[in-house]
């Protein structure tokens, strides 16, 4: 084996590694997807001979792209109408990819990512770096450029936002659905009381629906509610599928086969504290989804017409 075939047999090695960071930079499997190939691309002309720690290494590399990639995404992007959610990872309730499972590692729900989506791109960076991957604030500081004591201080301040606005789900996954269930079965019998019951006092909604659709945030049990029993009326063609969202109890609606919103939901102390709602048709088109195939049948009773 020559030493740019074990550097390619390396590179493979910590793949999946090298996508949980991105993600979690960029909040978009397919842009993670194209960082990965980029830091390959300069990897594969760096001289990697005398890199000690070749994992950490590659950690650095990606972390670059996608930094560079935020950069350039703040510079072009106009202000959003509404929210903008990143992309889920999606999976069928009864078998999560084995891929998407390592790729999540730790949760990584939703109302993550859209609180990592309001930070600066220094300050994503830092926090992702150093609070979920334990890289040291002497290896980030040069990519921030800024010194160590200052990367720690972006880290700091990111980590303020996020324990502020992140509630924090429940671990197990069949309690965290039986909470959905019963959240679906009151918005589908117009049953207020029990919404009230169920949503978290400070629950807030986030719809995106991208450029067809008008995008919203709505806070507090009480709108929520509301909201939910207006988005039941419009969802009564569709099929509820129970699906995996982020490594959360999720739910896929369609019809005739064909998706028109993925929601998932954060449930803390029993309770729902987050929906995000992507009905975006554009971006639903570009998500690996199959509900046609092996999500027939299944979590609903009633099937596409």
């Amino acid at each position: 084996m020559n030493e740019q075939e074990w550097l390619a047999q390396r590179f493979e090695e910590h793949r999946t590694h090298l996508r949980a960071v991105a993600y979690r930079m960029l909040g978009s499997l397919s842009e993670a997807d194209d960082a990965v190939q980029d830091a390959w691309l300069r990897v594969n002309r760096a001289d990697t001979a005398e890199i000690p720690n070749l994992r950490g290494w590659l950690t650095t590399v990606v972390a670059r792209v996608c930094l560079n990639a935020l950069k350039s995404r703040k510079s072009r992007r106009e202000e959003p109408l509404g929210p903008h959610l990143p992309e889920p990872i999606i999976s069928p309730e009864d078998g999560v990819d084995p891929e998407h499972e390592a790729l999540l590692g730790d949760s990584v729900g939703l109302a993550l990512l859209v609180v990592l989506d309001t930070l600066s791109p220094a300050e994503r960076l830092a926090f992702v770096l150093h609070d979920i991957f334990a890289v040291p604030f002497d290896e980030i500081a040069p990519i921030v450029e800024r010194s160590p004591a200052a990367a720690r201080q972006l880290a700091s301040r990111a980590r303020r936002r996020v324990q502020e606005a992140t509630p924090f789900p429940d671990a197990d996954l069949s309690s965290q659905r039986e909470v959905v269930d019963a959240f679906l079965a009151a918005s589908r019998e117009g049953d207020f009381g029990a919404l009230i019951a169920i949503l978290d006092p400070d629950v807030v909604l986030r719809a995106d629906g991208g450029a067809v659709a008008p995008s919203r945030v709505v806070r507090g049990a009480a709108p929520v509610a509301e909201q939910s029993l207006a988005f039941e009326r419009a969802r009564a063609a569709g099929d509820a599928r129970p699906a995996v969202v982020n490594g959360a109890a999720g739910v896929v609606w369609a019809t005739r086969g064909r998706p028109f919103s993925v929601v998932g939901f954060t449930v803390r102390s029993g309770k729902i504290a987050a929906i995000d709602i992507l009905a975006d048709p554009t971006r639903l088109d570009q998500l690996d989804l199959d509900v046609q195939g092996s999500w027939r049948d299944r979590g609903s009773e009633k099937q596409p017409r």
